[in-house]
């Protein structure tokens, strides 16, 4: 038993190692995307805290979802990020699944690439609309009477360029539209298409509909906000996966096989050493006549062919 476990375990490690030099060499290539994402979510951030400053409680909008919904309430309204932490975390490993599973489908580094590029889009299009109008907050710690619902004015540039974590909780004024509901949609959507598991692929779509009624229930975002985000996220991640270059099909990559001698991976010598070249037209059954092989369909008779002339 001790022997399996060891030779499972070293098998583990040499396919870990093998998946890191992998990632390493497309990190190598598309570092320049990966940073650019990054960035993007920087300037989010600030913009979000930035907006922060404009803000100021009023009176709750008239909202239908507020009619229809029950309020949870503050002591509750932890069940909405808990929704949305699962959904986060469960696609963040998944993307590394690679890395320990056999089942291989995807390449970590190319498959953030296509993610950031959709979140980028979309929170370009939801810093325009929240800076266009701002709406009195319905979170508890926006309305009137909070102390959170202002940023006192800052003292200095770095003060705003410094992202607070606490603002990803307690920001008001970055409403239309649902930053929760563009990072979900943008997983379930991915994950629905590189996926293999059709139960994976319902649940998670269950899950973001549970979230999106939860976001209204814990009044943190009107129902514009998750309406909107729901039909503009899907539109960007739409267009833009149609100008992006599609992900190579791990079962079929030849890049990263080895390579022998005269530069033929080992799948091509395999099927020369089996009698056909790896081409389809190759694979038509041959027929021997008189010592000569000849394509089926074309066979002739060589003694009727000499007596007709």
């Amino acid at each position: 038993m001790s022997f399996y476990i060891g030779r499972e375990a070293s098998k583990l490690w040499k396919r870990f190692c093998a998946e890191i030099t992998t990632e390493i060499n497309l990190l190598a290539e598309s570092w320049k995307y990966i940073l650019g994402g990054l960035i993007g979510q920087y300037i989010h951030g600030v913009a979000a805290r930035g907006v922060h400053y404009f803000h100021r409680p009023g009176p709750t909008l008239q909202d239908a979802g507020f009619f229809l919904l029950p309020e949870l309430g503050q002591d509750r309204a932890y069940i909405s990020e808990t929704v949305f932490t699962f959904i986060f975390l469960s696609f963040v490993l998944w993307t590394f699944h690679p890395f320990i599973l056999k089942n291989k489908k995807i390449y970590t580094v190319l498959i953030w690439c296509r993610v950031l590029a959709f979140l980028v889009a979309c929170q370009f299009l939801r810093i325009i609309t929240f800076y266009s109008t701002q709406l009195p907050g319905p979170n508890y710690h926006c309305r009137e009477g909070s102390k959170l619902a202002r940023l006192p004015r800052p003292d200095n540039i770095l003060e705003v360029l410094i992202i607070d974590p606490r603002g990803m909780l307690y920001g008001c004024g970055d409403l239309i539209f649902s930053s929760h509901m563009i990072f979900s949609l943008v997983f379930v959507r991915t994950y629905h298409k590189y996926g293999t598991r059709l139960f994976v692929k319902q649940l998670a779509w269950l899950m973001v509909i549970i979230q999106s009624f939860l976001i209204v229930a814990s009044r943190k975002h009107y129902t514009v906000d998750v309406v909107v985000a729901w039909y503009t996220v899907n539109l960007v991640v739409f267009f833009i996966d149609k100008t992006l270059p599609e992900l190579p099909d791990r079962s079929s990559a030849t890049l990263f096989l080895p390579l022998t001698k005269d530069n033929r991976t080992k799948e091509e010598n395999h099927k020369l050493l089996n009698g056909n070249s790896g081409d389809a037209a190759d694979w038509r059954p041959r027929t021997q006549v008189n010592g000569k092989i000849m394509e089926d369909g074309n066979v002739v008779h060589v003694e009727a062919v000499i007596n007709s002339v």
